[in-house]
């Protein structure tokens, strides 16, 4: 059993998108999407692209080579602009290779309360966006981007309605209609070792994949990615590009001194691929995905207080096993 751990960049206010001008730099932010990153990347990319190249500038840089990073230069490249992406690593070194991989444009995205009023427009403009450019990575040989079974799983009868399945939810409801309805299903209708059950179906990324599709698009078309690593935002003053485009995640709470992004910790324990397992679970807290590159299991507790303000980067073993048992008894032994 592989282990990995992420930490994710949660901002109450939600995704840092404003822009200040740092000596003769142009600096556009993009950074603070909690666990939605790869859900959000192509329409925060958008805003953050539509920003930099507002004044004429042709010659890009863009600082992080994750999710948002590859989002904002491949948008930048097909808006006419040369862009160089420099980054301490490359995907899939980068934490957003370690993303679980649903389709979750509201997990850890804001605390409700704490935003304005135009903030869920906001965010559903940006998530209508991305979800049209995932579907366009639909049907390429290595799946990058498919739609998969998904189940709830509960021990007792569920309170109230189906509830939308996307994160924990805020603003989903807007966006409701890019999904299948959540169903009940009765107890002879679905094979789990537990009484009640919910299904629907989402987009679900293949990680490895897709950041390869991603990365080998860019240079392709003429991208370059140089390896450097920033440590104060001084350091972009040596750029030779005008216009930079911050899409460092996590690390901008270390390179911006940004104070306001709270890490929350992801754990994943990888399984063994197994191709005709194409569905994923969520029970007791534990979020299961059947993946191409293996089947991830992350213990995501039941509300987003689970890892909330934990720097912790050590796996821990002894949990993942845990979480993984929890999950291998829905299924009844031959």
């Amino acid at each position: 059993m592989n282990i990995t751990v992420c930490l994710r960049p949660f901002r109450v206010a939600g995704p840092r998108l404003d822009a200040e001008t740092l000596g003769d730099k142009l600096v556009v932010h993009n950074y603070g999407h909690g666990g939605s990153g790869w859900s959000l990347c192509w329409g925060s990319g958008q805003l953050a692209v539509k920003t930099a190249l507002a004044g004429g500038e042709i010659d890009i840089a863009v600082i992080g080579c994750g999710a948002l990073g590859l989002a904002a230069a491949t948008l930048a490249q097909r808006a006419g602009a040369r862009v160089t992406i420099y980054a301490k690593e490359w995907m899939p070194e980068v934490r957003s290779a370690r993303a679980t991989g649903i389709w979750s444009p509201d997990s850890r995205i804001a605390l409700a309360g704490s935003v304005g009023p135009q903030f869920p427009a906001f965010w559903e403009n940006m998530a209508r966006a991305s979800f049209r450019v995932h579907q366009r990575y639909l049907g390429f040989a290595d799946a990058p981007v498919e739609w998969t079974d998904r189940y709830t799983l509960s021990d007792t009868a569920f309170s109230g309605p189906p509830a939308d399945p996307i994160g924990f939810a805020h603003y989903a409801s807007r966006v409701q209609d890019l999904t299948p309805p959540v169903e009940d299903m009765d107890r002879k209708s679905h094979p789990f070792a537990v009484p009640y059950a919910r299904r629907t179906s989402l987009p679900m990324f293949n990680i490895t994949a897709y950041g390869h599709v991603l990365l080998s698009d860019f240079l392709q078309a003429g991208g370059r990615i140089e390896t450097v690593e920033f440590h104060t935002p001084a350091d972009l003053t040596r750029l030779k590009q005008k216009v930079v485009i911050n899409c460092t995640g996590y690390g901008a709470r270390a390179l911006w001194k940004d104070e306001t992004i709270v890490p929350v910790r992801g754990q994943i324990a990888w399984l063994v691929p197994q191709p005709e397992v194409h569905y994923g679970v969520y029970y007791r807290g534990i979020s299961t995905l059947s993946r191409r590159d293996g089947i991830v299991v992350q213990r995501t507790g039941t509300d987003e207080s689970y890892g909330f303000n934990d720097a912790n980067e050590q796996p821990d073993r002894a949990d993942a096993i845990a979480a993984a048992a929890t999950i291998a008894g829905l299924f009844p032994k031959a």
